[in-house]
């Protein structure tokens, strides 16, 4: 079979369209591609868009509560002081994780929208998919595929403090 390449987009209706377009143009350094009073297009690379937002009704509000469905998608930076520099940036802009975990693959930041969608911002602990693939079929990922807590005001003093990048994205429990 052929597959898809890559995930080119995600899309959010929502009653809030300008508040969302503000909330994601800061989050992922985005930009509006295209907008009118029922639509939105944002990228933050050189894709067409990445999120889509549509307000083409008023929609019913969210459902309460934790429930099946889409939980949440996710962006990725290139390196770690990147990710740091951009939380600091969005803590100033009182925009603060809910959640903040070191997977083993990735290290990752979970926010969420005014909407209450969940967003991922994470940055890739190994070097390449060989060694995350050999790290989730190794026994510290069976042991707790979900990962550790972290802090990130932590790793940003450690990494002021010189530790290296390499020793702040590797699992404590590893």
């Amino acid at each position: 079979m052929i597959t898809p390449p890559r995930l080119a987009h995600c899309v959010f209706r929502t009653n809030q369209l300008q508040m969302l377009i503000d909330w994601y143009c800061k989050l992922l350094g985005a930009r509006v591609n295209f907008r009118n009073d029922k639509i939105a297009f944002l990228t933050n690379d050189e894709e067409h868009h990445r999120i889509a937002l549509v307000a083409l009704e008023p929609y019913a509000p969210r459902a309460q509560g934790v429930t099946v469905g889409f939980y949440h998608a996710a962006f990725a930076y290139a390196n770690l002081g990147e990710m740091l520099q951009s939380y600091a940036e969005l803590k100033a802009q009182d925009i603060v994780p809910y959640r903040c975990i070191n997977h083993g693959p990735t290290l990752s930041f979970y926010y969420r929208d005014p909407d209450g969608n969940e967003i991922e911002i994470q940055v890739d602990t190994l070097p390449d998919a060989v060694a995350t693939n050999a790290w989730m079929q190794g026994d510290a990922f069976a042991r707790n595929p979900i990962g550790v807590l972290v802090v990130p005001e932590e790793l940003i003093a450690r990494r002021a403090a010189g530790e290296p990048d390499s020793s702040l994205l590797r699992r404590a429990d590893s």
